[in-house]
């Protein structure tokens, strides 16, 4: 596990929930039309796999993105994400629902961001992050400064930080 402060090791053992925005983290942020006017999206399986060894873990997943899209409906749908938003302008709102309906408070919560939308919710949650090639403003006030890139492995290196943290990162090496 890369090195981290005693402040980040106590509030990476108390995530209950993990929230990612999706262009720029679960994505590189491209989007691709054909001719027909067909959406693309490339998307990371390393950090497909690392979600569903979150929920096996008992940490809820969620999504909330600005945009609506049927591609990411479909990726959130596959993953067996616990809750998805889209179309979201007031991401704030939202995640206030859907923590308080779930009773989880914000500082169980891990949100993973990189556009200044996102930083409404990273001011308020347990733990925050960004990629490395997050807004440089949303760099400025996260908790930590992933060393990948949205799309490139960001969420699994989040989430393999809260899965070490919480001791249940050699539970499922020893089922494998």
């Amino acid at each position: 596990m890369k090195k981290l402060s005693p402040e980040i090791l106590e509030k990476l053992k108390g995530i209950k929930a993990v929230v990612f925005d999706v262009d720029g983290v679960l994505t590189d942020g491209k989007i691709t039309y054909d001719n027909k006017g067909m959406e693309f999206k490339s998307f990371n399986v390393k950090d497909g796999q690392i979600i569903k060894h979150l929920r096996k873990n008992n940490i809820l997943t969620g999504v909330i993105t600005g945009r609506d899209s049927r591609v990411v409906r479909n990726r959130c749908e596959e993953l067996k994400i616990d809750f998805h938003h889209h179309g979201i302008e007031d991401k704030f709102n939202v995640f206030f629902k859907e923590m308080s309906r779930r009773n989880i408070a914000a500082d169980q919560v891990a949100y993973i961001g990189d556009d200044i939308n996102d930083l409404p919710v990273l001011r308020i949650v347990g733990l925050s992050a960004t990629p490395a090639d997050g807004h440089y403003k949303v760099k400025e006030e996260v908790d930590l400064v992933l060393s990948s890139e949205g799309g490139k492995g960001a969420v699994r290196e989040l989430a393999d930080l809260i899965l070490e943290a919480t001791g249940t990162y050699d539970l499922i090496l020893k089922k494998q």
